[in-house]
């Protein structure tokens, strides 16, 4: 019995951070996973330059709601879930997901949460698991299920490496061939096929 695990933003949605930069004009905010594998490294100075400029949650769910997924993930997804069960495993937060959520027909997702103030501050986070992709992976392993993992970013690696079968898709060249065991595709169609494969094993 398999579960595919999919990472979300990257991979079916454009990057949160990316589309926030670039609404609030702050080129430093366009780091992400791809650039910085520390995590947890990654959101302190995320959360920093958001101080410096007095910016929080209100202003980057404002950005969120005019993100739509990426061409072709809607139906990609519809297609997927009619295979079986998809699991999103993001490390992105619970306070981002809803708009994109809805747009993708509310698959399931494991993600994260923010801690904000009264005034909508961005005060810290709190990561559901430490490791919270490949944890998911093995967790589900241990109840049974075989996994098929995909995603585009370091922090996908753990997972995609865990699982019975991982695909990179849409990743950066520097970790395809850093990873050259990993078959990495750039388009939904060869995703699926090589998904569909895998269940058919």
């Amino acid at each position: 019995m398999y579960i595919t695990c999919l990472d979300l933003e990257g991979v079916l949605v454009p990057e949160i951070w990316i589309a926030f930069a670039e609404a609030s004009g702050i080129p430093e905010l366009r780091r992400t996973t791809r650039d910085e594998p520390d995590y947890n490294k990654l959101m302190r100075q995320r959360l920093a330059i958001l101080k410096e400029h007095g910016l929080g949650l209100s202003q980057i769910q404002n950005t969120i709601e005019k993100i739509d997924p990426l061409p072709g993930a809607r139906e990609f997804m519809q297609k997927l879930r009619a295979l079986g069960q998809v699991i999103i495993i993001s490390d992105t937060f619970t306070q981002f997901a809803g708009p994109l959520m809805k747009k993708l027909d509310y698959p399931t997702l494991f993600c994260n949460e923010l801690t904000v103030a009264p005034d909508g501050e961005i005060t810290g986070f709190r990561m559901r698991i430490e490791n919270s992709k490949l944890a998911t992976v093995k967790a589900l392993q241990s109840v049974g299920f075989d996994t098929i993992a995909s995603g585009d970013s370091f922090n996908d690696l753990g997972m995609i490496k865990a699982s019975k079968a991982g695909f990179l898709f849409r990743s950066t060249e520097q970790i395809i061939r850093d990873n050259p065991d990993i078959p990495a595709f750039t388009e939904y169609d060869e995703l699926l096929d090589a998904i569909q494969k895998q269940l058919a094993k």
